[in-house]
């Protein structure tokens, strides 16, 4: 594992958001398969899909974005990539649910384009296995003898 990414502030920031991320989307999943009324339907079902089908797409959205922010926390340039589109791909699901759940919709955008910028601005870390200079968070710790 290369230790200066996995020590880096914003990277572990990003990491441990995406777990969070990727939580919420197992409970909405959950929550989509158990109790259908949740969520706003036209005539013809959700949106796309059945309850079913959204059901599905957000547990495995929300499985894989816990895999992926664990990996992330390792440091693993895979996990970034992955991470970026995953989080791509659940901002614009989001989108789906501005009318039926604003504030949860934008409250989840917002938390996946600030994972998404963390990713992006320490790109150069992952791949050099190097921390990248100027970052506040990274202030070596401080013993006491």
């Amino acid at each position: 594992m290369p230790e200066a990414i996995a020590q880096s502030g914003r990277v572990r920031f990003a990491g441990i958001l995406v777990i969070l991320l990727g939580g919420f989307n197992l409970i909405q999943g959950i929550a989509a398969a158990a109790k259908e009324e949740i969520f706003a339907v036209t005539p013809d079902g959700l949106l796309v899909w059945d309850y079913d089908g959204w059901a599905a797409v957000w547990f495995v959205l929300g499985a894989v974005q816990v895999l992926v922010g664990l990996g992330i926390l390792g440091g693993r340039q895979w996990a970034r990539v992955v991470g970026i589109v995953i989080l791509m791909v659940v901002a614009m699901f989001q989108i789906a649910f501005l009318v039926a759940f604003p504030l949860w919709a934008v409250l989840s955008i917002a938390l996946a384009v600030t994972a998404i910028n963390a990713l992006l601005v320490h790109g150069e870390a992952f791949g050099s296995g190097r921390q990248v200079p100027d970052d506040p968070y990274d202030r070596p710790s401080r013993s006491s003898s």
